[in-house]
């Protein structure tokens, strides 16, 4: 049996005291990693500041025996995304790892989304994987090693209502991850997502007025923070040195992989296309191919495993 060991490696987790972060942050320092657990402790817009969260976190991967410092920098602002690399280099020496789990919602539809609401979602989650990956990829290169796990969502690789800044951000977390993959795979340098399904305050705003929202919230409830962690912890260890590049989903007892792109169909014609003959043929060739405009909600229509 593989042993996914990651004692002594030193791990960034952003948005490390909360939800999918603290489930991933205990359960790195559980099993002998040096945790950094950074977050700013902000309300769920992104409002508001303070260490309490990250220290609570902090204290209880030390009580399991584990090292652990705080860092209460933003992901959004790249000077607090190097602060974040800095710290974890000057309390133990290296890093050896990041999970990019820090985030926001600003949900509404998008004929009524302001620009403020789509770039604060946009700075924390896409350019923030950017800032805080950006800056420790010098410190990968260096020693020819290190781990990325991103957190993506479903919203993107699959859609949903109300969400499109979120779902462009998490879309465009799976782009970054490819290139970090394929731009830093001379250096033994690992790039994943994962696409996480677990009750948290990110869902507490869903609707619950009618039975069957009621039913899908009880669902959810049933899909913890902690099913995440051992998939994370997985990925930042050397039991997945092969691994890079992928996007996998956890929801309950399930884990999932994901290919969001990808040739799905093609036709041709001898004598080129005009808009016409797209018409009377291309379209009715490809369109049994299209891509649904479910939800993801409406797409896993089975119960959680």
């Amino acid at each position: 049996m593989k042993q996914p060991n990651v004692e002594g490696r030193t791990i960034v987790v952003t948005g490390g005291a909360r939800g999918v972060g603290r489930a991933i942050s205990i359960a790195l320092g559980a099993r002998g990693a040096n945790v950094v657990v950074n977050d700013i402790g902000a309300e769920l817009d992104g409002a508001g500041r303070t260490s309490g969260p990250a220290e609570e976190t902090a204290a209880e991967i030390r009580k399991l025996g584990g090292q652990a410092i705080v860092n209460t920098g933003s992901v959004a602002e790249p000077d607090e995304a190097q602060g974040m690399i800095r710290d974890a280099v000057a309390a133990f020496g290296r890093v050896d790892g990041v999970v990019n789990n820090a985030g926001i919602l600003r949900d509404g539809f998008f004929h009524k989304m302001s620009y403020e609401s789509f770039k604060a979602v946009i700075d924390v989650h896409l350019m923030g994987t950017f800032n805080v990956s950006r800056s420790a990829a010098g410190f990968f290169r260096d020693q020819k090693g290190g781990a990325l796990v991103h957190m993506t969502s479903t919203t993107g690789l699959i859609g949903n209502l109300g969400q499109a800044n979120y779902a462009a951000a998490k879309l465009g977390i799976v782009a970054l991850s490819k290139s970090i993959a394929l731009d830093m795979q001379r250096y033994n340098v690992r790039s994943n997502c994962i696409a996480p399904f677990a009750w948290s305050r990110m869902f507490s705003n869903l609707p619950s007025e009618t039975p069957e929202q009621q039913k899908r919230i009880e669902r959810m409830k049933k899909m913890t923070p902690e099913s995440v962690a051992p998939l994370a912890v997985y990925l930042l260890s050397d039991a997945a040195h092969e691994i890079s590049g992928q996007i996998f989903g956890v929801r309950a007892n399930e884990v999932y992989l994901f290919h969001p792109t990808g040739l799905e169909r093609s036709v041709h014609t001898a004598d080129g296309w005009t808009p016409e003959t797209i018409a009377d043929h291309a379209m009715p060739s490809l369109s049994s191919s299209f891509a649904s405009l479910n939800t993801s909600p409406e797409f896993f229509s089975w119960d959680p495993v």
